[in-house]
């Protein structure tokens, strides 16, 4: 018997890719002989801490309400996030002059809330420990009558997602690894639909941080598993379940899940800054720091990571790297 189509294709990661031209940044793909020689691979970094809010999450967030219809914009958009998705919401209701309510998290990085803010969002805050951001964030929507965007678990946002990977993989051609950070799943999920229409034989790990291996033990187990709400420096990671639909493709086309610490992110973070000479927030390092500790098993020799993002302010930074 067939297996059930998935419920995002390689086509809709293309028609992404032509709703977000001139919209999104095609993003740089940094390579370094030291990172090679450390990792014993050749290693290309698709850098989406240079994209537009300063991550990936542009790239679905967009490609989700460019597909609203006209009376679904006039009335405005809601997401619920921790900090990137919510700039991105907010820049793409502007770019398509509309507004914005976001719900954030009340410990959501500051400089996130300061950016999602100047993009003109109203901000709604939560206890991220105690109370459901996806309730919260539906009945949000319902009661002022607005397109709800969630960060990950929606066929639009995934496709979006996967864009990067398509970027990514036409510049490097054929590679034998994609590694990518793993929250709710949305980025790995379209990574995964793509790298695998590409190239069939390459292999998509995941990075989760130790504190928040949620998916980890939903892909070991063959369902979604709940966690407790992980307390980790990855803030974007810090998710205590899987997206429903991100479990369903990336169960199917996610190869492993490596899990890394924050004092290996910390590594990875001060080895982007001093070697590579770009800044990553915690999120956005985890696939490289996978890679320098030896945790992605059996690397082979044409490695891809995506780089997240690189939202962090100075003092946080300057902070984590100095512990």
């Amino acid at each position: 018997m067939a297996a059930a189509a998935l419920p995002v294709t390689f086509d809709d990661v293309r028609a992404a890719a032509a709703r977000l031209r001139g919209v999104a940044h095609r993003t740089p793909v940094l390579t370094s002989r030291t990172l090679n020689e450390r990792v014993g691979a050749e290693v290309f970094i698709k850098c989406e801490n240079f994209q537009r809010i300063g991550a990936f999450k542009i790239r679905g967030a967009y490609n989700a309400a460019a597909q609203l219809s006209p009376d679904q914009l006039a009335k405005g958009i809601a997401a619920y996030s921790s900090g990137n998705h919510a700039q991105a919401t907010a820049l793409a209701a502007r770019e398509l002059g509309t507004s914005a309510v976001i719900l954030m998290p009340e410990d959501a990085p500051r400089s996130k809330r300061e950016a999602t803010a100047g993009y003109g969002a109203e901000i709604v805050t939560y206890d991220r420990y105690t109370q459901d951001r996806t309730a919260l964030g539906e009945a949000l929507a319902e009661d002022r009558g607005l397109a709800l965007i969630p960060p990950y678990d929606h066929p639009h946002v995934i496709a979006g997602q996967g864009t990067a990977a398509l970027e990514l993989l036409d510049e490097t051609g054929p590679l034998d690894a994609l590694v990518v950070p793993v929250g709710g799943g949305g980025l790995i999920a379209g990574s995964a639909i793509t790298a695998k229409a590409l190239h069939h034989g390459i292999r998509v790990v995941g990075v989760e941080p130790e504190a928040g291996d949620d998916t980890k033990r939903s892909l070991e187990s063959g369902t979604r598993v709940t966690v407790p709400v992980p307390r980790t420096i990855a803030d974007g990671q810090a998710l205590p379940t899987p997206g429903e639909l991100t479990f369903e493709i990336n169960r199917r086309l996610v190869d492993a899940i490596a899990l890394v610490s924050d004092a290996q992110i910390v590594s990875a973070m001060r080895f982007a800054f001093e070697r590579l000479k770009i800044v990553l927030e915690p999120s956005g390092a985890t696939g490289l720091a996978a890679l320098l500790a030896g945790h992605v098993e059996d690397l082979p020799p044409r490695v891809g990571i995506i780089a997240s993002g690189g939202n962090i302010d100075t003092r946080r930074f300057t902070e984590l790297l100095s512990g």
